[in-house]
């Protein structure tokens, strides 16, 4: 297995839009991961607000915080931390002298609060704090708060009014432990605790007493930023989604890290250049027209992986159905027949497969909570116990945190994984772009003509000559076809300044105009009122109403 993840060839693509980015790990050129990303998102994981308390819940111990999302956020008392006596005081004073930020390494530390108290104790209605989003916004449910604020950076995470030190356990080598709990020791402030991960093993001092520092900066500019604001108020957020989301999933034996936007190429190769000098190399700019998920074929493999089956070897299926509390998922054999081998085997093998694929699933969907496999029945004790190992073996490459629970009496297996997003849900089935799912459609052997009537429209009306059109393969491939090609009558006829390229992720009948500047022109139905074919073909309607 080792072996195997080392030789293992690992690919980040990222595809930045408009409003969205989004981010494919590959795996030998198979998709794994799929991360998407709202450019402006609010109340993502880490952001820091300050918000006011508005109603205590004493029945579930807990309180209501305002912070500006349409619902209110949750705040338990067990997400208080032990230090929350601290960290109030110290609040507490930030916000009664707002022109000095007070020293955290000369605050003394007040007893921990007890494990088992009650929030009314702690919180009353009105009362101001600095909170951090634990968990997303999810279906019916605003953000989850917590008091014990971390910064998280590239080798450690920083944490306020502690003074623990803890190593991450995959690092292995107590020597090296030993090296990074004195060395952390000697330049950690006080009233700063700090979880070492992973990617620290065998950094020197220079590079952690760097990050310690910024980290630490962090944590100042926020006190000073919530002096100046009210409530609620965003006070920090990382810097990037990407380089956030990259922090998390980077490792220095990426082949490549593709980028297709120029600024957001920048930002990623400083930060790896920072923790990864020598893997800068990796990072490169995608400059083709081709939609860099269609090049890398990524675009096919979401078509393929996100549906309500997905189809995995041999003609065997999965079905997975989503409901608020739980996911379930079906194995299917589907017409697989293989004579040389009995039932039981068929139902291991089968078994093994789809324990393969529903991992990649999870991390894929990002899919969290409980989930329910009703795996192909055995009757052998052995085979029950052979795909439960393989599950667990298969499920060690996916960093949220899971347990898993042996195949019951019934041939269901149970998993936990940690959930702080909502579930990736991408539809897969494509609604009609003629009739808009009414039913109806214009008659598609005229789709060109109406292309024709756009182009018009861009390039006499708005005045608009340099853009690229987007249409699906098929259609592109009709429009360049032949010598005398409808691609190369339109260029004669509205100018060489526009382009037409085909985009997997689009429907039959369905186009996308991108201008020079990157941005989406609208070209729905209503908004090429203006064009003279329309204008004419109202103005006969009317006419002919006239004259009845």
């Amino acid at each position: 297995m080792g072996s195997y993840i080392l030789t293992m060839k690992s690919e980040l693509v990222v595809d930045v839009q408009e409003k969205e980015i989004s981010i494919a790990l590959l795996e030998d050129s198979r998709l794994v991961s799929l991360q998407k990303e709202s450019r402006n998102q609010a109340y993502a994981v880490g952001d820091l607000y300050y918000a006011k308390v508005k109603k205590l819940m004493p029945g579930l111990n807990a309180a209501f915080v305002d912070v500006g999302y349409e619902k209110d956020a949750f705040l338990h008392y067990l997400d208080l931390g032990a230090q929350f006596s601290t960290y109030h005081k110290y609040i507490e004073e930030a916000l009664a002298d707002k022109k000095r930020v007070p020293n955290i390494s000369k605050f003394s530390k007040l007893p921990d609060i007890p494990k088992n108290g009650a929030i009314s104790d702690l919180l009353q209605p009105g009362m101001e704090l600095l909170l951090q989003i634990a968990k997303e916004p999810i279906s019916s449910k605003g953000p989850r708060l917590t008091t014990e604020i971390t910064f998280t950076g590239r080798f450690m995470v920083l944490i306020p009014f502690s003074d623990k030190i803890s190593i991450s356990q995959k690092i292995k080598s107590a020597e090296e432990k030993i090296r990074l709990r004195q060395l952390i020791g000697s330049i950690k402030p006080k009233g700063f605790g700090v979880i070492v991960r992973t990617s620290a093993e065998n950094k020197r001092v220079a590079e952690l007493h760097s990050e310690m520092n910024t980290l630490v900066k962090c944590w100042e500019e926020s006190i000073a930023k919530m002096q100046r604001s009210t409530p609620p108020s965003l006070i920090y957020e990382e810097d990037s989604r990407a380089v956030s989301i990259i922090r998390d999933l980077f490792s220095p034996n990426f082949e490549s890290i593709y980028v297709n936007e120029a600024e957001t190429y920048t930002q990623i190769l400083n930060y790896v250049s920072i923790i990864s000098p020598e893997a800068k190399d990796a990072v490169k700019l995608y400059t083709k027209d081709t939609p860099i998920f269609d090049n890398f074929n990524i675009t096919r493999q979401i078509k393929s992986s996100f549906g309500k089956t997905v189809s995995f070897k041999s003609g065997a299926y999965i079905i997975i159905e989503h409901t608020e509390a739980l996911h379930v998922i079906d194995v299917n054999s589907g017409n697989r027949s293989k004579a040389a081998n009995d039932q039981e085997t068929n139902a291991l093998e089968v078994n093994l497969r789809a324990a393969d694929e529903i991992a990649r699933q999870l991390r894929l969907r990002d899919m969290g909570g409980i989930i329910v496999i009703d795996f192909i029945d055995m009757n052998k004790a052995e085979h029950r116990q052979t795909l439960y190992e393989h599950m667990k073996s298969v499920m060690q490459n996916d960093r949220a945190r899971h347990n898993i629970l042996p195949l019951s009496k019934f041939g269901l297996m149970q998993i936990t994984r940690q959930r702080v997003r909502p579930v990736l849900d991408i539809t897969t089935n494509e609604t009609c772009p003629s009739c808009f799912g009414k039913g109806e459609v214009q008659p598609s052997l005229l789709f060109t003509d109406k292309l024709e009537e756009k182009l018009d429209y861009l390039t006499n009306s708005l005045q608009i000559k340099k853009f690229t059109l987007y249409v699906h393969p098929f259609v592109e491939a009709y429009i360049k076809k032949g010598m005398f090609s409808l691609y190369g009558k339109w260029r004669r006829r509205f100018g060489r300044s526009f382009k037409v390229i085909a985009n997997e992720s689009l429907a039959y009948l369905e186009y996308k105009v991108i201008d020079s500047e990157n941005k989406e022109i609208d070209l729905k139905e209503e908004s090429d009122m203006n064009s003279s074919h329309t204008k004419n073909r109202t103005r006969n309607k009317r006419d002919n109403g006239d004259k009845k």
